[in-house]
């Protein structure tokens, strides 16, 4: 069967990307005469989002960063796949297009993802068939964030944590020689993808202005070895396809205090949905059963099992957004800066089956946020902000099992901290109000919730640290979880909202241990969560593959641990254990659906003259603790190797060259997180080639 790859999305920004990296490769040539050489020098990297410039070292819950090399190794083409894999996080996985990080076993709306600390609006939160409006290979620094820190973007709203993305989309300085960029160009074998991406920033006297933009090209994914679903050997998942263009352009007023910004964004993205079950059409509910009468007509559609694909639906998404950003340092005598985050969006997604419009998501949304940071009160320095979000979300056509809502939230947020000896303390407080309208209900419902934290970081001898943090959280029910009604083929599922549920109530304990210095390094945590009220879709009733999902509340608690320890074998060579695992259960006992599998790996790292190169072999388990309704989902082992050589010209501009294997053995293996498992399993042997050059 012929792969299915759409047509062109948007030849201008194509015809730019070119002209782009052109561009940036001449501007290289130009720069590099004039740069002094030098070697690059690694400083201990700022958690930006962490509110205050701290680093991960000193916040009393677990950060990730993901920056330079690491984060050109780890890219891909979903925030999902991009960060799978770190201590803690996994992936909602929904085929090639679409996949949501999930930490410690929380999604949805309970893991807040940013665009450089402004709240990044899609549909995302809705669905996990809907693709987070945000592209990796743009990103700068990629920021996870837990604790005290990620409690002033989203109180009980980020119970699971906050993605933070960074992006020189808006210049916060002049480029010392006029002109900075990087250009990019990298392709894969496991969907023959190819992508290319290019970053300009160019400024003189007190005005810079950037431009970027990026383009991918994949075709449909092969699977591991023996995949056969319906009895038929299938080699690529149908409708895995993923074609994506971004670009953006921003202009930024940069003074001796600050800078004030402004950035346009537009992304286009077409990909498709695989496992859609056409042969769910017609069935309803009869109280809490449900109802298919014309299940079992040949329609020549997917069912989810693999068999010959007539038509595959796709996804045809638009969005745009408007960035603001700003800061003013030192404005006031006892205000060390004042800062601005604003966005504007208009996000639009068509389903299209048959070559029509069958369902069209639309989601208007804009957000403001401003905050001070005081200088020291007492030994006590921290931020204090307010924040106003107006959503308006709408869905038509045969799908729209969500009736038109409005949403509208206003907070107000403090963070502190104080430093004593050897002792950090911070803490942080969050008081939400938020109402929802619904187009079809006469009522709007009210909720509003206060969230508090406090943590400490004891550095008890050189080189070790030991932290702890308790968080009291308040997470207010989406207009999903109120209003939801109707058949969603995507995942398989009929879901039904309750518009009487209540704000969440929850208890987080976090300590963590770590060793920063010596041939043996560590960073290990356990965490314990009680949620009262949590909010979740039980399943009521199954019909051949069809699951009616009833949102609905009960107590419920997530323990877990996660960490590594690395050991320096010689100068050259290190070894790492890493693992994490979680386990979600209702108080009676009952499994929590979806809930990622433990797993546990070693790496093997090295580098010589230039070059960096590392092998890993991860073990996922069995996941057999499963909800009502749900199956098991075996366990399965990959191998991933990577390498890069740095490059760097008599100037000192360098060219990186990297190349990266993953699922080296060609496993077959499945995602307990995706609602499509068996009808999207992970990719197979994928061999990652690509060259970057920055300047």
């Amino acid at each position: 069967m012929a792969q299915h790859r759409p047509g062109r999305l948007n030849p201008l920004l194509r015809w730019l990307l070119i002209g782009g990296a052109l561009g940036t490769v001449a501007g290289a040539a130009v720069a590099q005469q004039s740069a002094a050489t030098q070697e690059p020098t690694l400083g201990e990297v700022q958690v930006k989002a962490s509110g205050l410039g701290l680093s991960s070292a000193d916040m009393s819950t677990p950060a990730t960063v993901l920056d330079a090399e690491p984060l050109m190794l780890r890219q891909a083409a979903t925030l999902g796949e991009t960060l799978d894999g770190e201590p803690g996080i996994h992936a909602s996985h929904f085929g090639a297009g679409a996949s949501r990080p999930i930490i410690r076993g929380m999604d949805g709306p309970r893991v807040q993802i940013l665009s450089d600390g402004a709240e990044l609006h899609d549909a995302s939160t809705i669905s996990p068939d809907h693709a987070v409006a945000s592209e990796p290979m743009l990103a700068t620094q990629i920021e996870v964030l837990r604790g005290p820190s990620a409690l002033i973007y989203g109180g009980g709203g980020a119970m699971g944590g906050v993605v933070n993305i960074l992006d020189d989309k808006i210049p916060t300085a002049i480029p010392a020689q006029g002109i900075t960029g990087s250009a990019q160009l990298r392709g894969n074998t496991g969907a023959g993808e190819t992508a290319g991406a290019f970053s300009l920033t160019g400024g003189a006297g007190q005005l810079a202005i950037h431009a970027e933009g990026m383009a991918r090209d994949a075709g449909d994914y092969r699977v591991g070895s023996g995949w056969a679903p319906n009895g038929q050997s299938q080699g690529r998942v149908a409708g895995s396809f993923n074609r994506t263009d971004t670009g953006s352009l921003g202009l930024s007023w940069i003074g001796t205090q600050g800078y004030l910004g402004l950035a346009y964004t537009r992304q286009a993205a077409r990909y498709g949905l695989p496992g859609h079950n056409h042969s769910f059409e017609g069935c309803h509910t009869h109280g809490n059963h449900l109802h298919c009468g014309s299940h079992g007509v040949d329609d020549g559609h997917d069912h989810g099992d693999g068999a010959t694909v007539q038509s595959v639906p796709v996804v045809d998404l638009v969005s745009e957004r408007l960035d603001l950003r700003g800061e003013w340092r030192n404005p006031v005598a006892g205000i060390a800066a004042l800062r601005v985050r604003g966005g504007w969006t208009d996000y639009r997604h068509d389903e299209i089956e048959d070559g029509q419009v069958s369902t069209t998501f639309r989601n208007r949304a804009h957000d403001l946020r401003v905050e001070a940071e005081h200088a020291p009160i007492a030994g006590w320095r921290g931020v204090i902000g307010l924040q106003t979000m107006q959503r308006r979300f709408s869905a038509e056509g045969e799908e729209a099992y969500v009736q038109p809502t409005e949403t509208r939230r206003n907070s107000l947020y403090l963070m502190e901290e104080y430093r004593w000896q050897d002792w950090r303390w911070q803490a942080a407080m969050r008081h939400e109000r938020q109402t929802v309208d619904a187009e079809r209900s006469a009522v709007s419902r009210s909720h509003s919730g206060t969230s508090f934290s406090l943590g400490s970081v004891w550095k008890f001898t050189p080189g070790y640290s030991l932290s702890a943090s308790l968080t009291q959280g308040s997470r207010l029910p989406t207009a999903e979880e109120l209003y939801a009604n109707g058949l969603h083929m995507a995942t398989s599922t009929y879901e039904r909202g309750n518009a009487e549920l209540r704000r969440e109530r929850s208890q987080a304990l976090d300590i963590g241990l770590r060793k920063t210095a010596g041939d043996t390094t560590f960073s290990v945590n356990a965490f314990h969560h009680r949620v009262k009220g949590y909010i979740y879709g039980a399943t009521l009733d199954e019909h051949d593959g069809l699951q009616l999902l009833q949102y609905t509340q009960a107590d419920a608690r997530f323990t877990g641990i996660e960490g590594q320890v690395r050991h320096k074998l010689s100068r050259q060579w290190g070894v790492t254990l890493f693992g994490d695992a979680v386990r979600a259960r209702l108080d009676d006992g009952s499994a929590l659906p979806r809930i990622p599998a433990a797993r546990a790996g070693v790496r093997v790292d090295t580098f010589w003259k230039g070059w960096d190169a590392q092998a890993e072999w991860v073990q996922v388990l069995r996941q057999n603790r499963t909800a009502a309704f749900e199956t098991a989902t075996d366990g399965y082992g990959l191998l991933n190797v990577s390498a890069s050589y740095t490059l760097r010209t008599a100037s000192g501009m360098p060219w990186q060259f990297f190349v990266k294997g993953q699922n080296l053995t060609n496993r077959l293996a499945y995602a307990h997180t995706s609602f499509i498992k068996s009808a999207a399993p992970l990719m197979g042997r994928n061999i990652t080639v690509g060259v970057k050059v920055s300047f």
